[in-house]
């Protein structure tokens, strides 16, 4: 099977650009009919079977992909069956591509778990391995219905997340916006009489001067100097295994957002814990796959060490509780549901606390973010007023009329 660059019309008359496999030109042309495309011009680019990389498949497609799933798996209807209905109704055509060329894959011989494993970028390692699970304990409707359910909890940890980070940085750039303008334009033209004044200016007087003076005189540093501190940051991360660590493990101790942060890898963890091993997943190698989830190298390296210590025969509560980064309610949940045997249970109560804890967190820290940047700001205006109105003052008492 070739990979080939084509474009191609829909109905619409809409230009689409893309790249598929097919076996020869004209299963290319049938490929995109299916699609409701008609080639215009192609060009073979490789022969590998995993040229189409899915690229603009949107977690909102996979949802739908879940349902869709979920449904006919549960209704019986047979997994080709399934793809092509997917397929045919699908408004993304890189998730058609995809869809189109795991049917290809599944005519060949292959599982479902396997086709999709050739499009890892679109999928994932976890979504694969949860697949293949429920294939062979023939709970797959089931598993489609929990990851469906954790793509929609997902979009909604990362709306928080994004809230998290996104609003006090903005309103941080707004407010540095603000002191930029009064140092560099506002200020130096109120103090142009000010500095005419012989008699002696107030510390504060002089503080302003001095800063102002270094706002007009830097300003290009001041303004390149943050991202320089980024682009550094984010090439130290690459290249240096020990500053990410460091960086990660900084992240975690911030105050009042380093908390909020690891609650919310820790609702992650727990989530999909629960449901790797809901769906007949061995504790290692949820501990593993684990790993790959939480986006942390601190607890990363935890997690080696947890995966270390249940190899070497620890309870996994035992295990958790020598990594020595965890708070107890996780330490509790995993003994109860260890002694009970319901540990899936245990971790999804985690997740859905520390998913109602981490929201009313966020609501409290932007309702202490505007005051707190509104004094600021206010503290600043009044600084610069105070500093030039009052050397003013003083002169006008000191006339003698």
């Amino acid at each position: 099977m070739s990979a080939y660059k084509y474009k191609a019309i829909d109905e619409q008359g809409r230009i689409h650009n893309g790249r598929i496999d097919a076996v020869n030109i004209v299963d290319l042309e049938m490929r995109l009919n299916k699609l409701s495309l008609d080639l215009v011009n192609y060009k073979e680019v490789s022969t590998s079977g995993k040229s189409i990389t899915g690229s603009g498949v949107k977690r909102r497609d996979l949802i739908i992909f879940c349902f869709h799933f979920e449904q006919t798996s549960r209704a019986g209807v047979p997994v080709l069956d399934s793809l092509q209905d997917l397929r045919d109704s699908s408004d993304n055509p890189r998730m058609a591509e995809v869809t189109n060329a795991m049917i290809a894959s599944i005519e060949g011989g292959r599982t479902l778990a396997e086709a999709m494993s050739e499009f890892e970028d679109v999928f994932g390692k976890i979504f694969t391995k949860l697949v293949a699970a429920g294939e062979q304990s023939g709970k797959i409707s089931k598993v489609f219905a929990e990851l469906g359910a954790n793509l929609k909890w997902q979009d909604e940890q990362a709306t928080l997340t994004k809230k998290l980070f996104t609003y006090p940085i903005f309103v941080g750039i707004v407010v540095m916006g603000v002191v930029f303008f009064l140092m560099t334009y506002l200020v130096p033209e109120l103090l142009h009489f000010i500095k005419t004044i012989e008699a002696e200016l107030p510390v504060h007087t002089k503080v302003l001067i001095f800063v102002s003076d270094i706002f007009v005189s830097y300003w290009y540093i001041i303004i390149l100097l943050p991202v320089a501190m980024i682009m550094g940051m984010q090439t130290g991360i690459k290249i240096n295994a020990t500053f990410h660590l460091r960086y990660d493990e900084l992240k975690l101790r911030i105050p009042i957002v380093g908390p909020i942060l690891k609650k919310i890898i820790l609702t992650r963890l727990c989530s999909f814990f629960a449901i790797m091993y809901a769906s007949g997943i061995s504790i290692i190698e949820c501990i593993k796959t684990g790993k790959e989830i939480v986006g942390n190298k601190l607890i990363e390296r935890a997690m080696d060490k947890i995966e270390q210590s249940i190899t070497d025969g620890m309870t996994l509560s035992d295990s958790f509780a020598a990594a020595k980064i965890f708070p107890p309610l996780v330490l509790r949940m995993i003994r109860i549901g260890e002694n009970t045997g319901a540990l899936e249970n245990a971790l999804s109560n985690i997740s859905y606390f520390y998913t109602r804890d981490v929201k009313e967190s966020i609501g409290r820290l932007q309702s202490m973010i505007e005051p707190g940047m509104t004094i600021v700001l206010g503290t600043i205006i009044a600084w610069v007023v105070f500093s030039v109105l009052g050397p003013i003052y003083d002169l006008i008492t000191k006339v003698k009329i």
